[in-house]
């Protein structure tokens, strides 16, 4: 029989190979929308750039190590920093050695792009980015991560490896959606007197391109609206970047590995993002916003977080028999 610990270790390699281009194009996302709301800014505002390193969950480490949050400071930190192991740069080189792990197991052409991907950013890194370069590079990370998920999808066969290489981009997808809706809302949320003002209406709109939601958003809904833009973001099952989306297809990937039924559970991964997807399909954007929404992402983000850690230990550590204790337990 094959090796338990070398399943373990491809599968968590998949894994972690699309968590981390996931996350660098998730990062060029972030900077992105900030770059593009630093041009819509009326005359005289201070551009805020630390809103995008609280995003990350990175503020503490960035303020030890940097101090005050400038533009060329924050940049620094979510493109470049070989010491953040959440910079672009960072992830790049996480999902490079993952892939090179399983060179032998994964399609060559998944490989060449992986590895074309992080050459890519190190040598934009090397050269240094002008104000126009920065645009482009950020184009081109996003182009770079759909086009490995493209050639993961036509060249992979769909079995466990493809259901772990989707789990991994799911999550970390959902995680980061919920991050772009906390900058707005708790951190950028404006003073009752601009509230639906063009300039608030303008950061709304610039938070739906980050997600790449701007015109499926204008479809369904048909103007911006603080609500709805929340609705959408989080309680949306078809569009890609929506939580509630994210959260269905992970659970169906997850149940595809485990060979379980969708409504029952065999290991503690699968009854918490059960749970957690369960959550989303009886929740509607009223409960969120009297909740309060900080709070609401708050609590899903350690709730994912702990999902992450339940596949992690089903998974990834090798094991010769099952545990049951832990599946019942609750946290």
């Amino acid at each position: 029989s094959l090796d338990i610990a070398m399943l373990s270790r491809v599968a968590s390699s998949i894994y972690w190979v699309n968590r981390y281009i996931e996350r660098a194009e998730n990062y060029a996302r972030f900077i992105e929308v900030n770059l593009n709301l630093s041009l819509d800014l009326p005359r005289g505002t201070v551009e805020q750039w630390e809103p995008l390193v609280a995003t990350t969950g990175d503020h503490e480490m960035f303020v030890a190590r940097y101090g005050k949050a400038t533009k060329e400071t924050v940049l620094h930190f979510l493109v470049a920093d070989a010491e953040n192991q959440n910079s672009i740069l960072s992830c790049l080189l996480g999902a490079r050695e993952n892939a090179r792990s399983i060179k032998e197991i994964i399609p060559s052409e998944m490989w060449e792009q992986v590895n074309r991907f992080y050459l890519m950013v190190r040598d934009a890194v090397t050269r240094g980015m002008s104000h126009h370069d920065l645009h482009a590079f950020l184009a081109d990370v996003k182009a770079a991560s759909h086009l490995l998920w493209g050639i993961t999808d036509a060249t992979m066969s769909h079995g466990e490896g493809w259901h772990f290489a989707r789990l991994g981009r799911l999550l970390e997808r959902a995680d980061k959606t919920s991050r772009i809706l906390d900058v707005k809302y708790f951190i950028l949320l404006p003073t009752a007197d601009e509230v639906g003002t063009p300039f608030d209406i303008i950061q709304w709109s610039d938070l739906l391109k980050s997600a790449s939601a701007l015109e499926m958003y204008y479809k369904r809904y048909g103007r911006i609206a603080p609500d709805d833009v929340a609705a959408f973001l989080i309680l949306e099952p078809t569009f890609p970047r929506a939580i509630r989306y994210c959260l269905i297809k992970a659970e169906d990937s997850l149940h595809a590995i485990s060979g379980s039924e969708r409504g029952s559970y065999q290991n503690l991964a699968e009854k918490r993002l059960g749970r957690l997807r369960a959550e989303l399909d009886f929740v509607d954007i009223e409960d969120c916003v009297t909740r309060g929404l900080h709070e609401f992402v708050d609590h899903f983000q350690a709730r994912l977080n702990q999902v992450g850690e339940a596949i992690s230990e089903t998974f990834f550590v090798p094991r010769r028999v099952h545990y049951t204790e832990s599946v019942t337990e609750e946290q």
